[in-house]
């Protein structure tokens, strides 16, 4: 069983880290391990897609899986395995109802023993880590004991746990809601860290700067941040000096889009859609000037028919401007 934790994620977020995100972030950091949306087991195994797709340049990257069925769950990380993953990770901690009518996600809390045969299954098929993205409770089912109890019938089979430190309710609240209204408790994470030392914990939920991972970083293993990472990429620019003691030069949000090129047009030879791509680069120039009217000209011409470069090159050129004007006024 391995046991492994890198020190800085970014969260899988459903309809946001696809493929072009993850090369897209991957760009801006090289440590970083990068996470794919869930994937249902049923998607892979039945789907007409290939849902496993992903650019080697991506790497390291994680797969997080969706289900219960620990035979199909086995199937699934063995075949991710061999596409290059380089870890699977069990989603225990989605609470929308989609998610839980399939059986999974944070519903799964609520049966430990069926999570630790799910683990077992990957586990004995696989000889990459296998990891656990988990709240700290569902619905009532919120106590520190709880909790305890729900890890310790995981750790026989990995001990490797991403929490988010907030419950989730299963009835009531949106995902959305999930995401924001249950409070957030940090202090219980840090305990589950002293009390099994043993064990690699990350913390996720509500983390939005460096000074706060680094802060994090004193209590527990990693940090996983979501939607601050996807929202405002330039704060991915000073992982890898500022957590990684990575000296790699900071690469300024110019030159992550030009180093994103020749991907872009590799893409759409490919049949990719220019806004597919470029959705997931709105917020790299927030704070700047020109960046309302980059993000309106991408909005408003990159899911035309036929838009190819030239779209990014003028929307580009509105920072561009104002960086002239800045340096000439």
């Amino acid at each position: 069983m391995k046991s492994t934790l890198n020190k800085f994620s970014i969260a899988p977020m459903l309809d946001w880290t696809d493929r072009h995100c993850r090369y897209f972030h991957r760009i801006l950091t090289k440590q970083t391990l990068l996470y794919s949306e869930m994937v249902t087991t049923g998607a892979i195994l039945f789907g007409k897609g290939d849902y496993l797709a992903f650019n080697q340049a991506e790497q390291p990257v994680s797969l997080q899986l969706g289900g219960s069925d620990p035979k199909a769950l086995a199937q699934c990380a063995k075949l991710a395995e061999d596409r290059g993953y380089n870890e699977i990770n069990l989603n225990v901690g989605c609470p929308s109802d989609r998610v839980q009518n399939g059986m999974f996600g944070a519903c799964l809390m609520g049966n430990a023993s069926l999570v630790a045969h799910c683990i077992k299954a990957m586990q004995d098929e696989v000889s990459i880590p296998v990891t656990v993205k988990t709240r700290i409770g569902i619905d009532e089912q919120d106590s520190y004991e709880f909790l305890c109890q729900f890890i310790e019938q995981i750790m026989p089979y990995s001990q490797s746990f991403i929490v988010h430190a907030r419950k989730a309710w299963l009835s009531g609240l949106s995902p959305k809601e999930n995401r924001e209204v249950p409070p957030l408790d940090y202090e219980r994470v840090y305990q589950l860290k002293k009390d099994y030392p043993q064990l690699m914990i990350a913390i996720n939920g509500g983390i939005k700067t460096i000074e706060e991972i680094k802060t994090h970083l004193l209590h527990v293993d990693g940090v996983m941040v979501g939607r601050e990472a996807y929202q405002n990429p330039m704060l991915l620019t000073n992982i890898d000096q500022q957590i990684f003691a990575d000296s790699h030069p900071i690469i300024s949000p110019i030159e992550a889009i030009n180093l994103l090129y020749p991907y872009i047009e590799k893409e759409l030879t490919q049949g990719a859609q220019l806004n597919h791509i470029m959705r997931h680069t709105f917020g790299i120039f927030n704070g700047r000037k020109g960046a309302k009217q980059w993000r309106r000209h991408l909005s408003e011409n990159a899911h035309k028919k036929g838009a190819g470069i030239e779209v990014v090159e003028t929307a580009l050129q509105f920072i561009l401007d104002n960086e002239d004007i800045i340096n000439n006024g």
